[in-house]
């Protein structure tokens, strides 16, 4: 049986070999055991996402969803595999939705298809070199040992998706889709994993089917981007709150945030009043492009950046909900305006010696209650609750349609080369963590370490991605908010609160980070997780 050593593993790391960051420290050592072994950082990432599922379960699942972003040293490319799974295609669930609402509580209607095993697959299938039994090893040697109720169930699904590789007659590749046929229940013969599924969800009153599964296949998409202090900022699309960050780096890009000083009061509220200006979009635009237009060509222009970068006051928070109007190009878009009245994810990046890198950010928010895991041990996700019923707007559900997540994962290229990649834990939060990170960073020169440590800020002034009510302005939880750790200097909270900000004093982590830097002048990798968000990392 695999042993995982997991005394060395710390909070940061350096090589010039590969390094890893994620959630528990066993993960993290599953991942470098790959490295070690000479997969490279997509077979390792998958290793980790794999363990991630045993030892963060809750955060995230074999039923949740894993968006992936990936840097191939082959073709100099960034790609994102989509990873979330969709709404059921049924009509009659979408109907039912629409009259009832999408429900939370732990039924099993809120989860979409299960998306963690496909994502897997096809990140193996295009970018990596390691066989399933390789990277899935050590996520069954810890179910082997476990004592939940679900631990044997899932490891007997896993070994039944090992033996089908194993029995398969084919190259590496068809062995690996035979993997994912079998889980789906597209396999000729052997589609008993997606029949225990099914009987799972209707028997606990679910909506999702068979004909679901096997018509799920994560698709490989271009990234969004923007350019921000001749970096190039890499995120997923707007079936993500991705793009925003790329918005709020545009509004900044106007400002010397090196002159503004770091986490002073001017620097705090900049970055908040940009937040809120590129969230209300988000809340307004944002959905499943198979689905809707989302105008992100617009959204990310300069020109309308420009003019809405002028409605930020220095020395006044905004109370409002100011979505813009990017197709008339006017700051504010008319009848949008409202004033609001006064809420489980977990992470992973990897590089290596090739020069790959990936950033993912596994999720699931498994309810509480129940975690049996059913016939197979596959928990199930929430995610269907970020969509909505609200007839009209882009996140509304339809049957097979992505709903508009918090994942986002990010990479950030220098001269078309790899300079940092970011996986945050944490909703809402994760793109504001991010900003965070990316500025000091980019504009600060920080270490991993010192960027994932420094005191950070984010607000509640937007909307809430896991509220489905259908009147969206109730969702909206906190106007003029601003969540600032306990070590901010105290003039600094004083001036804030003096300008107007709703401050809240948060006395633990805001969103769980872990980050990877390359040097571009000498190769070498470094890597870094909060410790008060108990996220960890080592160097090979």
């Amino acid at each position: 049986m695999f042993k995982i050593p997991v005394g060395d593993i710390g909070y940061s790391g350096s090589s010039h070999y590969g390094v890893v960051g994620g959630g528990s420290a066993e993960s993290v050592q599953a991942g470098i055991s790959i490295l070690q072994k000479g997969g490279n950082a997509i077979d390792a990432s998958v290793a980790i996402i794999l363990t991630l599922v045993v030892t963060d379960h809750g955060d995230c699942s074999i039923g949740g969803e894993v968006p992936i972003m990936i840097f191939d040293s082959k073709t100099k490319k960034v790609k994102v595999l989509c990873g979330q799974g969709r709404a059921p295609l049924s009509q009659v669930a979408i109907d039912w939705y629409m009259k009832n609402g999408i429900p939370g509580d732990g039924d099993i209607k809120m989860t979409p298809v299960p998306s963690v095993i496909d994502s897997c697959i096809t990140a193996l299938k295009l970018y990596g070199t390691c066989t399933f039994a390789d990277v899935v090893s050590y996520s069954i040697d810890l179910l082997d040992a476990g004592k939940d109720e679900w631990h044997p169930k899932l490891s007997h699904t896993l070994k039944r998706l090992v033996e089908e590789e194993r029995i398969f007659e084919g190259s590496r590749c068809e062995k690996l889709q035979a993997v994912s046929d079998r889980f789906y229940g597209r396999h000729p013969d052997r589609n008993d994993i997606a029949q225990e599924l099914e009987d799972d969800y209707i028997e606990k009153g679910g909506f999702l089917t068979v004909a679901d599964l096997a018509s799920h296949h994560t698709t490989i998409e271009e990234p969004i981007s923007t350019e921000y202090r001749g970096f190039t900022v890499f995120k997923c699309g707007p079936w993500t709150q991705g793009p925003f960050l790329c918005q709020a780096l545009s509004l900044l890009k106007g400002f010397d945030l090196v002159e503004i000083g770091h986490l002073t009061a001017d620097y705090v509220h900049l970055i908040i009043e940009a937040i809120k200006l590129a969230m209300s979009d988000r809340d307004y635009y944002y959905g499943d492009p198979d689905f809707v237009n989302v105008p992100l060509d617009l959204l990310l222009s300069d020109r309308y950046n420009d003019m809405r970068r002028e409605l930020i006051d220095m020395q006044i928070p905004s109370m409002e909900a100011r979505p813009g109007d990017p197709y008339n190009m006017k700051p504010i878009k008319e009848n949008s305006l409202f004033r609001p009245g006064l809420g489980g994810t977990t992470t992973c990046v990897v590089a290596d010696k090739w020069g790959n890198v990936v950033s993912a950010t596994p999720s699931a928010n498994v309810p509480k209650s129940p975690r049996d895991g059913g016939k197979t041990g596959i928990t199930f996700s929430n995610r269907l609750r970020m969509l909505n019923t609200t007839e009209g707007h882009p996140n509304c559900i339809e049957a097979g349609k992505r709903p508009r997540s918090t994942l986002t994962p990010t990479i950030v290229l220098k001269d078309d080369k790899p300079a940092f990649a970011f996986s945050v834990a944490g909703g809402d939060l994760q793109d504001q963590v991010a900003l965070n990170l990316i500025v000091n960073s980019i504009d600060f020169g920080m270490d991993p370490f010192q960027a994932v440590t420094a005191p950070r800020f984010a607000t509640l002034h937007h909307q809430d991605s896991f509220d489905p009510n259908p009147d969206r302005e109730a969702t909206f939880k906190i106007s003029g908010s601003l969540m600032i750790n306990k070590d901010f200097d105290n003039k600094v909270k004083e001036s804030l609160v003096n300008r107007g900000h709703s401050i809240k004093i948060s006395d633990k982590y805001i969103g769980r980070p872990v980050m990877l830097s390359i040097n571009s002048n000498n190769g070498k990798m470094y890597v870094a997780g909060d410790p008060e968000g108990n996220r960890h990392a080592a160097g090979l």
